[in-house]
């Protein structure tokens, strides 16, 4: 018998500028947690019917170190039965977990999840776990561990795209971002922390001129640039087009999405939302490294029997805008169906939760616009990416 998974309850703190100035800066990953872990009760979960919780995060270390998951159940003073499962896909982290949880309903081990995921960028800055990936220059030379915005810059030469092309994605996602935050259509997820009840990020984001008038970013990294030359030689030179305005902002936060067998998650009184109908996981060589979400998207459509043409929407995480302009061209995307919320760009990319909060967009659009079929897709770092698929049911 065919298990039915379904997503029912979601939740999501705001995302708050991944910097010392932002307004999330004083608020623990713990704390950031266990807020969602209480909104969920106060919502209609009981916390003793839940199995499990997986969390996803790319940098677990210090605060985020040593079984967030499990500590923020045992600080939220859930039933000390719940065990509590940390995760690691970088970026795609938070997708894995909602892939995770719904793969153990599907195969009958769980009937009842709490996946999603938490990144705190100001407080746990990328890069500060020490990993050798990052942190070996002779490791990171031999197998071609680089900075995403020089992959980004590496994938925008390639592909032939102009500075134009792609700092005007940038300003059509914020467009798209504050007319959904104008229209409400964060209101039912969003949990306000700290004062903060809406996307930081938008506050001040720039205007087409000043768009124009930032300067490349990652136009200073020789070393990273001589193995982007030895390995893609017809890239040379590298074009540098990628700025701060059209790359994903820094960003602090956490989502937790409910996810169960379509019985179970009736029995425990709560509505389900959208089935998710299957998922991907793959990976490409990390020197080009960003398309494996596009990877990832087309194996879970070809495992689901469906075509690009079928999804009425389309959350991908903004991993630099020119990733966003490659997605468009190879499954013939419309504007209206790729982040019809606004993306990463605008919103704010926090590692680990990213993946939750683009699945709680889909769920949402989907609602929204009354159709059927989503999808949610991130790519990270060393080549790795996530997808999963879903179908609205309410």
């Amino acid at each position: 018998m065919t298990v039915e998974v379904v997503i029912a309850l979601g939740v999501r703190t705001p995302r708050g500028k991944g910097s010392p100035r932002g307004a999330l800066h004083q608020v623990p990953s713990l704390a950031l947690v266990t807020t969602l872990l209480d909104a969920l009760v106060a919502r209609g979960l009981r916390p003793a019917a839940v199995q499990d919780v997986l969390l996803g995060c790319a940098t677990q270390v210090d605060e985020q170190g040593t079984n967030l998951a499990r500590t923020a159940i045992l600080a939220a003073g859930w039933d000390c039965a719940v065990p509590g499962l940390m995760l690691n896909r970088f970026c795609a982290s938070g997708i894995e977990a909602v892939s995770l949880a719904a793969a153990r309903v599907r195969s009958g081990e769980s009937e009842l999840l709490v996946a999603g995921g938490v990144e705190s960028v100001s407080r746990v800055p990328a890069f500060s776990d020490r990993g050798p990936l990052y942190h070996d220059p002779a490791l990171a030379t031999r197998v071609g561990s680089i900075h995403m915005g020089v992959a980004a810059d590496l994938v925008a030469t390639l592909d032939g795209v102009t500075r134009d092309a792609l700092d005007d994605y940038a300003e059509a996602s914020r467009r798209k971002a504050q007319a959904a935050h104008a229209a409400g259509a964060f209101a039912d997820a969003l949990v306000p922390v700290a004062g903060l009840d809406h996307d930081e990020l938008l506050d001040g984001a720039p205007d087409r001129e000043a768009l124009r008038a930032l300067p490349p970013l990652f136009a200073d990294r020789a070393d990273e640039l001589a193995v982007v030359a030895a390995r893609y030689p017809k890239a040379a030179p590298l074009r540098h087009l990628h700025t701060k305005g059209n790359s994903p902002a820094l960003a602090d936060a956490a989502a937790l999405l409910v996810i169960g067998e379509r019985g179970a998650v009736e029995r425990a009184g709560l509505v389900p939302r959208a089935r998710v109908l299957g998922s991907a996981s793959c990976a490409v060589e990390p020197v080009i490294m960003l398309t494996a979400g596009q990877l990832a998207l087309e194996r879970a459509l070809e495992r689901c029997g469906l075509a690009p043409r079928d999804l009425a929407v389309v959350a991908f995480a903004e991993a630099f805008a020119a990733l966003c302009l490659r997605l468009q061209a190879a499954l013939d995307l419309d504007h209206d169906r790729l982040n019809p919320h606004g993306g990463t760009i605008a919103l704010g990319h926090a590692f680990g939760a990213t993946g939750a909060i683009l699945t709680l967009d889909a769920v949402a659009a989907l609602s929204r616009q009354g159709a059927r079929y989503g999808a949610v897709a991130v790519s990270g770092a060393a080549g790795l990416g996530a997808a999963l698929i879903l179908e609205r049911v309410a």
